[in-house]
């Protein structure tokens, strides 16, 4: 398309001002001048991932501008870092900054400049890089907070009649447990309506869920990993015909901070990370997915041959001592309700499971969400290696009430199904050995629910 000068003149200022984007369409959110310091905070910051040598820091600010972070050891103040400037991305205005400078096993400070002008915040910002511990000692403790179905309520946009989302506080309580990474198991916002087919859609609702003020402290302090299920990708029960796939992947890139997104060339949230002795597998179970009920769809399937193939692979190369495997919905259950993971894709399960009988793989432990309530479930194989399936939902969306009668499980390790919000805490701890994993369920007040502890033998 070819403009004339005046017109070019008159893009270009507008431009300027966040009314155009280069395409000639706006998905910036706010317009008008440079906002520096706190005025120019929409969201954040948020830890992404945290590695030895490397720790990414999110933040959205309210208009264009310029993101930096200066960072500190805790014990050595006076010698202070500076990422590289960022300047934020015209949809959605985020930055990602790398600190790069860091040591392993180090606390550090941090500090967010908008503009040039620090952002005056009433809580820490702070992070602690991961350990070298092998061949040194044995692995360190650490805890990892995890949940799934955060809704948050937009009345303008939402179904009419009671909220839908409640109970915030929740995040507070996760916040004050302090643990050291958190996992989100998906549906981590809701697409409404308006949202489901635009980037401005998707946008907006990332914007403003992520702004939500119980959020802030939780994201400033602890590390943050993600997947996406069906609410949190597209409609409800949605899969890979979903036509706006590609931009709900892009939009999930812009807003979290994993290590990477998607593996042997293909797209989605798939990936795989290590923490301590721990390895993390998150799997997509949307972006591959056949349509539910299309049963002569060709070459049908749910996590796609090459996701599936390589997690297999994965997991049989892993020697660590829990394999802890994110996924959008339940695994381990005789549940015959629809929404649990493979419900109709009931071979692909049996392919995961009959593989991790045959290679005698121990310590696997699936991390499921969606359920709107939570259990924890144990089969044993026919090789004596037991497979968990912890099951953790809602955050604050609506509850599935009596749950625990209208569902038959026979894995459901008895005492453990919770009908109310809640999170789960897991802390890895014990000799090189002798890792064991305990579990705690707290409701969104932060009241404990239940504790078990699982090993490789079994649960203790």
């Amino acid at each position: 398309m070819k403009y004339s000068l005046l017109t070019a003149l008159f893009l270009f200022f507008l431009a300027g001002y966040g009314c155009v984007s280069p395409a000639g369409t706006s998905h910036s959110g706010s317009s008008g001048p440079l906002l520096s310091g706190k005025a120019g905070l929409q969201s954040g910051p948020m830890l992404g991932y945290v590695d030895m040598r490397e720790a990414l820091i999110w933040v959205q600010t309210k208009t264009r501008g310029t993101v930096q972070v200066i960072y500190w050891d805790a014990d050595n103040p006076g010698v202070q870092y500076r990422t590289a400037p960022v300047q934020g991305a015209s949809d959605g205005f985020i930055a990602k900054c790398i600190a790069d400078r860091v040591e392993p096993g180090r606390n550090y400070v941090y500090a967010v400049y908008i503009n040039g002008k620090a952002v005056e915040l009433p809580y820490p910002t702070t992070f602690k890089t991961q350990p070298l511990w092998r061949w040194r000692t044995d692995p360190p403790e650490f805890t990892l907070a995890t949940g799934s179905c955060a809704y948050i309520n937009e009345p303008v946009y939402d179904r009419p009649g009671k909220p839908y989302g409640s109970d915030y506080q929740i995040f507070t309580s996760i916040a004050a447990r302090k643990p050291d990474l958190m996992l989100w198991l998906g549906d981590n916002v809701y697409y409404r309506e308006p949202d489901f087919f635009t980037l401005t859609g998707m946008m907006h609702r990332y914007t403003h869920d992520r702004a939500t003020p119980e959020l802030q402290p939780l994201l400033a302090a602890t590390a943050h990993y993600a997947i996406w299920d069906d609410h949190d990708y597209g409609p409800d029960d949605s899969d890979g015909t979903f036509v706006h796939k590609e931009r709900a992947w892009e939009v999930f890139r812009d807003f979290w901070g994993n290590p990477t997104y998607g593996v042997n060339g293909q797209k989605g949230c798939t990936t795989r990370f290590e923490y301590a002795d721990v390895d993390f597998f998150l799997l997509d179970d949307r972006y591959f997915r056949s349509p539910d009920r299309c049963v002569n769809c060709p070459n049908r399937t749910l996590l796609g041959k090459e996701q599936l193939e390589w997690f297999l692979s994965a997991l049989a190369a892993s020697r660590a001592p829990f394999k802890i495997v994110a996924v959008g919905g339940q695994v381990i259950t005789t549940s015959t309700n629809n929404e649990t993971c493979f419900h109709y894709f009931p071979a692909e399960r049996d392919t995961i499971l009959n593989f991790i009988e045959k290679e005698g793989i121990k310590g696997v432990v699936f991390l499921t969400g969606d359920r709107h309530f939570t259990e924890l479930s144990a089969m044993q194989n026919k090789a004596g290696n037991w497979v968990y399936d912890l099951t953790v939902s809602p955050f604050t969306s609506g509850v599935y009430v009596n749950a625990g009668t209208k569902e038959v499980n026979q894995f459901r390790v008895e005492g453990t199904v919770v009908e109310k919000h809640n999170f789960a805490l897991l802390r890895f701890s014990g000799p090189r050995t002798k890792r064991e994993a305990e579990i705690k369920i707290f409701d969104a007040d932060g009241a404990e629910q239940w504790t078990r502890t699982i090993t490789q033998e079994g649960l203790k």
